[in-house]
């Protein structure tokens, strides 16, 4: 079986990517392609999960028209939101989005509970409000209580393909509910929410296979034999799973998309005070690695600055109109709580440049210019951070994701961090989705040269670092920026 396929859902947009090995090259089609994206209603915000699993039949029923009559098929998607299912099997309730306001104030009323230091001591998963566990304990008890089962949003996919129940661990560990001694849920962490371990079901790794779709899906619909393998589901496991490292360098990464998520893999965690004071996490990543990272706010702030542009600019575009604007003119605050889900993302810049004393950025241009000179240098103060806090120097940073499409940001970043930036796969997620896939497969022997395949399989790009003007002077106003 040679075909294999990767769902790869993200918060703004879906795909279906089918990938082949042909002479010795890695190949990509994308079948399908939908958009996805949170809905407001009577003040909170929802996932359209229905419309997410029409989408991958949709895409399927594609790859079957197309002649793919078997294949391996992977998903994965963001992270830490949560489906409630029945006794019957049945959702409880809509799918929460993670950017909904529900959790605003809870971080505090469960560190009244328990310390912040004792929950990062047991889960290594820095404080993010939207975390599964703050979600969980704002939710409705009484909806909680009603719940047989609690999956993340691949696993509900995977559950509603094939009828079996799982949570994977890449995406679990994203609850800040798993315990990195145990390497299961936390006893404590489930008492402070009123949870049952039974409520979730067993931890499962990458690579397992499910088995093939419902019958009755089968009945329904043109659709391909699949056999579906587990990927590693969150989407930046994936990713960094389709990082390409060189041999003999050492490498941090960033997978650029609506987050950035800068970071290294290791074999171990760092869970240590400095590391929560720095609010970098330990995410568990597939063949038992875990990811060392930062979240940083991401293209998230572009992508809402496009929408309420009325989408009349490409990303392109606005990274072509950025590159004509006056550099470091402007600058923002990336992980300021107020860019996470402000009502207007362009009055937001707006207002935080007025607040800092700066100039306004008034045309798409300098907005543009504004979000990606903040983000360059977001990943300036991240990566010393990253290093200092590992012990080891990074000598390239590797961009993947959409990110490694803007010539622009990476050139920004290689000035600032004096790093070189390998930029690219543009396609990481469903690549290190795949390599999974091909790995269960036999195609390749494991997670290395998976690897190697990707390197040889799409272009890289190099961006060298060139002299910044008045570094000195730009960096103190970044430090008073954050002073504030």
């Amino acid at each position: 079986m040679n075909h294999h396929i990767a769902v790869d859902i993200g918060a703004s947009s879906g795909r279906l990517v089918l990938g082949r090995v042909e002479d010795g090259v890695l190949k990509l089609q994308e079948l399908h392609r939908f958009k996805n994206g949170f809905t407001e209603r009577d003040g909170s915000c929802f996932w359209d999960i229905d419309d997410l699993f029409a989408q991958i039949i949709a895409g399927l029923e594609k790859a079957k028209a197309a002649g793919i009559a078997r294949c391996t098929l992977g998903i994965d998607t963001w992270a830490v939101d949560y489906v409630l299912l029945d006794a019957r099997g049945e959702r409880v309730q809509e799918v929460y989005a993670y950017r909904d306001r529900r959790t605003e104030g809870v971080m505090e009323q469960v560190a009244s509970r328990i310390s912040p230091e004792a929950v990062y001591a047991k889960t290594g998963i820095q404080r993010l409000n939207f975390n599964t566990l703050y979600q969980l304990y704002a939710h409705d008890p009484e909806e909680l209580a009603r719940a047989e089962q609690i999956l993340m949003v691949p696993d509900y996919l995977y559950y509603r393909l094939s009828g079996r129940k799982i949570i994977e661990v890449t995406n679990a560990s994203t609850t800040q509910l798993l315990n990195l001694a145990t390497r299961d849920f936390d006893d404590e962490l489930l008492q402070l929410l009123s949870l049952r371990r039974g409520q979730f079901p067993a931890l499962t790794e990458p690579g397992t296979v499910l088995g093939g779709l419902r019958p009755e899906l089968m009945a329904l619909y043109d659709l391909p034999e699949c056999e579906l393998v587990i990927a590693a589901t969150h989407d930046t496991a994936s990713a960094v799973l389709g990082v390409p490292v060189r041999s003999g360098r050492h490498a941090a990464y960033i997978s650029s998309g609506t987050w950035s998520l800068l970071g290294v893999e290791l074999s171990r965690p760092i869970n240590s005070p400095e590391a929560m004071e720095a609010n970098y996490t330990n995410e568990w990543g597939a063949f038992g690695t875990y990811r060392f990272l930062k979240n940083i706010m991401g293209l998230w702030l572009i992508q809402e600055v496009r929408r309420l542009f009325g989408e009349q600019y490409s990303f392109a575009e606005l990274a072509e109109l950025a590159a004509e604007a006056e550099g470091f003119r402007s600058l923002i605050p990336c992980n300021d709580d107020r860019f996470l889900n402000p009502a207007d993302m362009i009055a937001e810049i707006r207002r935080a440049c007025a607040e800092s004393g700066q100039p306004v950025p008034e045309t798409p241009g300098a907005i543009a210019r504004c979000i990606f000179d903040s983000l360059a240098l977001s990943y300036r103060s991240y990566l010393q951070e990253l290093e200092r806090l590992t012990g080891a120097a990074a000598d390239v940073l590797q961009i993947v994701g959409g990110g490694a499409n803007n010539g622009l940001l990476c050139q920004l970043t290689a000035d600032l961090t004096g790093r070189e930036v390998l930029a690219g796969p543009t396609e990481a997620t469903a690549l290190g989705n795949l390599a999974v896939q091909l790995i269960h497969t036999g195609e390749v022997a494991g997670i290395g040269e998976a690897r190697a395949l990707i390197g040889a399989s799409f272009p890289i790009t190099s961006y060298r670092p060139r002299a910044v003007p008045q570094l000195d002077a730009l960096l103190l106003r970044w430090e008073r920026l954050h002073a504030r």
